[in-house]
């Protein structure tokens, strides 16, 4: 029989990058009085992983929970750029509502639309949440109406219309029924969610079953499974079966019960169902695996999981500075490593390459792959990746390939730039809308391979006064050859240590990305020539001392800063023919093949190919 837990919700934030999600879990988190008074929590509290407090991201989903007037509220804060959209999709079964933030000023993006169609599919109820309204370009009311307007377009049945509008300033814990209230906190979001998100209605006398839609590890406890109790009660030192995708059941023992309360995990007795729970004592469990009743052993629908569009090839590196750097390096060591990140990283896709010392690593877009690296970096491994390539599909007979919503935010006179570049990438124009204050919003269509090296080239363009945000946008027929949009680049030719003289010749013939005294080895590449042909250049050439001097020539050389490039900038740079080498300590470019005879004789091999 049915029950309806009315001292339990469970709710979900989403929202496109940067609306507020996690500022919004703070205020929540801190206004519920989890915390001492005395106690010193900072900012982005969720936010726990290093790279998401660098990069000002969401990139985990996390639970967290609440009490309010004694009902329980979990939290779910997911991720709001479209490349960990994985991550949305994994969670959002565990949540009977969801928050959607929306940007006063910003509007609906295209990871809002994201969000919000996965919401409806499980069937949550929203309630929208105006973010922001203190900003100076904020349209609180034209925002409501665009809102609406994605409302209408989604919703796939009557009631999903029918949603409470709140208006909020998170980072001052401000939430308003109207803009006119003249509220001081987050009273009026915590009653919304209490009259709108349903309480959940469940079978605590069914045999148990739960989906684990999460996996967390510390070092004492070991694995933890997560997930949401669809029905029944789960105990301590409880058997149950373990049924995996394939449907395939083993017997398992819960060894530790846990539920959330604020930052924490609580070990428990018994847990009924609908709360969301953590258990430990199944090392075996993946994400989309069911727990269920050991004489009863149902298994749920697995998550479905969109489809990954981008590929790298990350290898054993194979630079002459192979094994000096990193700790971790072998083919054996890196494939371990992507293969238990597999466990985690739903949307991830792993297999094996050409030869055993590479992998072909599938991701949702380049930060959702740079991330991992990045990550692997940090961790102590040493690898080489490739330049990152679309996964095109065979429709109808046809090949097809990936195709994204492009939406940038700028000003109007980089209109001009911004067109004529994007251009060259295949991209048409779907909307141009001007705000009336100088600002304006271009909306494309355009080739996933298009965007491959534009996000930094887009910065230059508009001199950092814009942003820029892509949608899946699902296949359309292969659009053609794209053009070079790279100038050549500048190799070392010799082996060595860079020299003040060497790189001053380097700087008259393009950008340099070394600085002297710098250990170099012969293809490595060290800048970025003004003309479209790559370039040897000896960097570590020394100069040629004689009994002449003339009154200014020795005075010091004076050089460019060099360029220093980021990962993801790396990897936006590269071409076909080259590599990125990744190392705890540094971020190398390459050629494919080291030696000028080695790159000729594949250039003519190309050549003949071609004929």
């Amino acid at each position: 029989m049915l029950q309806t837990r009315h001292d339990l919700r469970n709710v979900a934030i989403i929202a496109h990058v940067d609306h507020g999600k996690t500022t919004l879990v703070d205020g929540l988190l801190k206004q519920s009085k989890i915390f001492r008074e005395n106690q010193h929590v900072g900012e982005l509290i969720m936010d726990s992983n290093d790279l998401e407090r660098e990069r000002g991201i969401t990139i985990l989903a996390k639970n967290t929970a609440i009490m309010y007037r004694g009902i329980k509220i979990n939290i779910i804060d997911t991720p709001g750029h479209a490349d960990f959209g994985g991550e949305v999709e994994r969670v959002l079964g565990m949540a009977d509502g969801c928050l959607l933030l929306v940007d006063a000023a910003e509007g609906p993006m295209p990871q809002t639309r994201f969000v919000l169609q996965k919401a409806f599919q499980v069937g949550l109820k929203p309630i929208v949440v105006i973010n922001k309204i203190d900003r100076k370009d904020a349209r609180a009311e034209e925002v409501l109406s665009l809102t609406q307007d994605l409302f209408l377009d989604l919703a796939t049945r009557d009631d999903q219309l029918d949603f409470p509008v709140l208006y909020a300033i998170a980072r001052e814990g401000i939430a308003k029924r109207s803009l006119d209230d003249d509220s001081t906190d987050f009273q009026p979001l915590f009653q919304a969610i209490l009259e709108t998100v349903p309480p959940p209605e469940v079978d605590v006398d069914a045999p148990v079953q739960m989906l684990v839609t999460a996996l967390d590890w510390d070092d004492y406890k070991g694995k933890y499974a997560i997930g949401r109790i669809g029905r029944g009660s789960l105990k301590a030192g409880q058997p149950l079966m373990l049924i995996d995708r394939e449907g395939k059941p083993t017997r398992q023992k819960i060894a530790g019960l846990f539920t959330y309360q604020g930052l924490k995990r609580v070990e428990t007795e018994e847990v009924l169902a609908g709360d969301i729970i953590a258990v430990t004592g199944i090392a075996s469990a993946n994400i989309g695996e069911t727990l269920a009743d050991v004489n009863v052993p149902e298994a749920l629908p697995t998550i479905e999981i969109s489809e990954p569009t981008l590929k790298m090839t990350f290898g054993v590196n194979t630079s002459p500075f192979a094994g000096r750097e990193g700790k971790w390096s072998t083919s054996r060591q890196i494939r371990a490593r992507l293969y238990r990140e597999l466990e985690t990283n739903v949307s991830l896709r792993v297999h094996d390459g050409a030869s055993a010392d590479e992998f072909i690593v599938s991701g949702r877009g380049e930060l959702h792959l740079s991330v991992l690296i990045e990550t692997m970096r940090r961790e102590g491994y040493e690898l080489q990746v490739s330049r990152a390539e679309v996964i095109t599909k065979e429709i109808d007979g046809q090949r097809c390939e990936p195709m994204e919503h492009l939406v940038i935010d700028t000003f109007e006179q980089y209109i001009g730039a911004i067109s004529e570049s994007l251009a060259k990438r295949m991209a048409k124009v779907k909307d141009l809308h001007h705000d009336g204050r100088g600002g304006v919003r271009l909306e494309y269509t355009i080739p996933t391979r298009g965007l491959i090296g534009f996000r930094n080239q887009f910065l230059t363009l508009v001199q950092g006064n814009g942003a820029m945000a892509t949608l899946f946008d699902g296949y359309a027929p292969w659009q053609g050859t794209l053009p070079i949009t790279r100038n050549g680049a500048l190799i070392a030719s010799d082996a060595g240590v860079t020299t003040t003289y060497g790189l001053n010749n380097a700087q008259q013939r393009g950008d340099t990305f070394v600085d002297a005294g710098t250990q170099v080895y012969e293809g490595m590449i060290i800048g970025l020539n003004a003309r479209p042909d790559d370039l040897a250049v000896n960097v570590c050439k020394e100069k040629k001392l004689t009994n002449i001097r003339s009154s200014t020539s020795d005075i010091a050389v004076r050089l460019t800063p060099r360029v220093i490039l980021s990962l993801e900038q790396s990897l936006d740079f590269i071409n076909a023919d080259e590599l990125v080498e990744v190392t705890p300590q540094n971020i190398r470019l390459r050629k494919r093949y080291l030696s000028q005879h080695e790159r000729n004789r594949m250039r003519d091999l190309a050549g003949v190919q071609s004929e």
